[in-house]
């Protein structure tokens, strides 16, 4: 159902009132998807999109014990959701997954949206707000929505579904970034340690503070330009954040607005695809400024201030880095954006981290760091603080992002919300990431661009995620002839590193025996030959440097190969990692297979290694070196031998976050 832009509660020509309409940006995987019974958050964002707008839900994960999943601890769950939630969005509603009882329910899932509102920003929400539940068996949602003037409660009309939700978020939406190192001196007395907590919350609150005031300012700054646009900046002080706004009119049409800077004078264009975000975000950057020279003083020249500590007190620095992301529209003011959503989301951060750090204060001080992720399945970003200690590894640190996978509504099996998966700011830095290690090029899914197998009514089964084609003669290594299955270890390489799994580089020839003789596979004379590999030594590189178990299938001749499609189309639904084939001396990469069970037919979605041209997608494709291959072609032809025996290696998924 395509956008309707009526708000929830209109008058109709006949006078009455017309029943709201819930509109759902998120996936429905994220709501239909919930366990059954769950209590689900909804997160919308009332001031910059329209009323009763949901973007995303979250699970709640802290329940009184013996009290059921309906029965929330409010107190954890806001400590939690208040480091998560990026400032701009807020708390909109409730859905009780597997609810029986909609009149009863609807209106308690309304109440505890109301609360854990609350909880989080210290007030009663002034927007509407909506408690709903959801049919377990027929995916049914039906919900009541307490409109913001008044008390009146009215049970909603329709669910829409959204055709273009990350258009209605980033086409008018924007984000804004602030970081903050900060260094914070607590003197703590030589004898008498049973202050320290108070003390410490004193000096959060007192930076918390400062952060308005005559010391601090704010440097605004539009994303990293290129050569041919303009780097639009400036410095707002205190009295600029003095001017609160609510969501200015038109500033096109109004003369007394011209004076006046908004977030959309900070992008030359603006782009509308959650994708491109993930691999480079485009956010206004905040720097807080201080002043420490700043006085009141009539005389209006800087007055040294001398403080002065006791002797006996022992120093304590306490290092922070905070990091927010706000979500703002682009025709809010840049001062009311600073003022409502960054300097708040810095206070937030500060409190978190604060409940973070008091119970180690005066033993080893968490390295608190924050990330921030737009995971596939997730229409809004999301920050994440890590203890950074002891690596990504570490027993506790897992254990957190399961917890937020599960928040989520993220599968389990897969990395999605470590460090390297973090949103990257202002422009790759570092190597581009289309280069290899030598600054070749390199090309991405090349297989995206071919055309269809040609089997009819086929169900097709590919590769999950992305990859790098590696083929002869790439980064001006000549292996024509010997290194095919060089290079398909290489392509499985980058797809493991691609998905995160991995943050090892793409092993060059020389590099993959090394391995092989470390392990004591192969002779020392083995490094800087020309021998061939199969899939087992495949499978030991794998072992050794990813942690990877592969299964590998053996077929004897291969007239057999089609026989195995059914196996090999498991593995691309359930693992998805591409597959090495090897027969004879050939070896390829093989990326999906098409196939109808009732007729049999079948095509195989093969990356040839073979290939020594240059990289031109259109080269690739138009010469059959990424395509479908059947068995036997129309012709008559065979593409796997008869008279050679086959391995099939098959590297598995690692069960991770």
């Amino acid at each position: 159902m395509s956008r309707k832009d009526s708000p929830p509660m209109e008058t109709a020509a006949d006078g009455s009132r017309r029943r709201p309409a819930l509109r759902l940006l998120c996936p429905k995987t994220s709501i239909l998807s919930a366990p059954f019974p769950s209590l689900l958050w909804l997160v919308g964002s009332p001031r910059f999109l329209q009323p009763v707008t949901v973007a995303a839900a979250l699970r709640c994960l802290r329940c009184l014990p013996d009290d059921g999943p309906f029965s929330p601890n409010l107190p954890h769950e806001a400590d939690e959701i208040r480091g998560l939630l990026v400032r701009g969005f807020d708390i909109v509603g409730a859905l009780l997954f597997g609810s029986a009882n909609f009149e009863a329910d609807a209106g308690r899932a309304l109440e505890l949206a109301r609360a854990l509102r609350e909880r989080l920003f210290g007030e009663k929400a002034s927007h509407d707000m909506v408690g709903g539940c959801v049919d377990a068996a027929t995916g049914d949602i039906r919900f009541l929505i307490s409109e913001s003037i008044g008390s009146e409660v009215v049970e909603g009309q329709e669910v829409v579904w959204e055709d273009e939700p990350e258009r209605l978020l980033l086409e008018k939406g924007c984000l804004l970034r602030c970081q903050l190192p900060l260094q914070l001196p607590l003197y703590l007395p030589l004898d008498d340690k049973s202050g320290t907590e108070a003390r410490f919350s004193s000096l959060i609150e007192f930076t918390a503070a400062n952060l308005r005031g005559p010391h601090a300012s704010y440097l605004v700054e539009g994303p990293t330009a290129t050569s041919e646009e303009l780097h639009h900046s400036l410095i707002l002080h205190d009295n600029d954040l003095n001017y609160l706004s609510c969501l200015p009119i038109n500033q096109n049409t109004n003369e007394h607005n011209k004076k006046i800077v908004y977030c959309s004078e900070f992008f030359s264009t603006k782009r509308h695809d959650l994708s491109l975000m993930r691999e480079n975000a485009d956010a206004i950057q905040i720097t807080v400024l201080s002043n420490q020279s700043f006085n009141s003083s009539k005389a209006g020249s800087p007055i040294p201030v001398l403080k002065y500590f006791p002797a006996s007190a022992n120093l304590r620095v306490i290092n922070l880095k905070l990091d927010i992301l706000c979500y703002s529209s682009i025709d809010l003011p840049v001062a009311a954006a600073v003022s409502e959503l960054v300097i708040p989301g810095l206070c937030d951060q500060l409190s978190v981290m604060k409940k973070a750090i008091v119970s180690e204060l005066l033993t080893q001080q968490p390295q608190l760091c924050p990330y921030h992720f737009v995971p596939p399945g997730l229409r809004i970003p999301l920050t994440a603080i890590y203890d950074t200690r002891y690596g990504e590894i570490e027993e506790k640190q897992s254990e957190l992002r399961r917890n937020l996978h599960f928040r989520l509504g993220l599968p389990l099996d897969r990395p999605l919300l470590r460090t390297s998966n973090a949103l990257t700011f202002g422009g790759m830095i570092g190597r581009d990431k289309n280069l290899s290690k030598n600054g070749s090029s390199i090309l991405h899914d090349v297989h995206k661009e071919i055309p269809s197998s040609g089997v009819l009514g086929g169900i097709m089964s590919l590769i999950d995620g992305s990859y790098e084609y590696y083929h002869y003669l790439h980064d001006g290594i000549d292996d024509n002839g010997w290194g095919c299955a060089y290079r398909s270890l290489q392509t499985i390489m980058s797809w493991y590193r691609l998905q995160q799994y991995s943050s090892i580089n793409v092993l060059s020839h020389r590099e993959i025996q090394q391995v092989l003789v470390d392990i004591g596979d192969k002779d020392p004379s083995f490094v800087g030959s020309r021998e061939w590999i199969g899939a087992i030594e495949l499978s030991f590189v794998l072992d050794k440097l990813l942690g990877v178990s592969c299964k590998i299938i053996n077929v004897r001749s291969g007239d057999e190969l089609p026989e195995k499609c059914r196996e090999i189309a498991m593995h691309f639904e359930t693992q998805g990692t591409p597959v090495m084939i090897g027969g004879g001396v050939l070896a390829y990469t093989l990326l999906g297979v098409d196939y109808n069970e009732v007729s049999g037919d079948c095509a195989f979605l093969i990356l040839d290694p073979h290939y020594t041209g240059p990289n031109d997608l259109k080269k690739i494709v138009n010469g059959g070196w990424c395509a479908w291959k059947k068995s036997v072609d129309s012709k008559g032809r065979s593409f796997f031998l008869k008279d050679k025996f086959y391995n099939l290696l098959l590297p598995q998924r690692p069960n991770m976050v």
